[in-house]
């Protein structure tokens, strides 16, 4: 399966969150947005608004096989990378 990376930053107090949101090549931005809004909410981030300021298309890559199976069953995956 070939993947969106969407490279996000969401300001926090203190520091920057970074993290990339993984998602089927042919998904939609708004997808993006709710997949994103949904990880927030479980960081507890609850009322956070992502737009393309902290949301941006990054690239295509293949991905691996433990990334595909959590896109097919809950449509996106996560790699926290800073601050998360």
């Amino acid at each position: 399966m070939k993947v969106s990376v969407y490279d996000t930053y969401v300001p926090k107090k203190n520091n920057l969150m970074h993290f990339d949101i993984l998602v089927e090549e042919k998904d939609t931005l708004d997808n993006v947005y709710k997949y994103g809004k949904e990880y927030l909410k479980n960081k507890g981030l609850d009322n956070y608004k992502l737009s393309t300021k902290e949301c941006n298309f990054c690239h295509i890559e293949a991905a691996p096989e433990h990334v595909e199976k959590e896109i097919k069953e809950k449509g996106y995956y996560i790699i926290e990378m800073e601050n998360c």
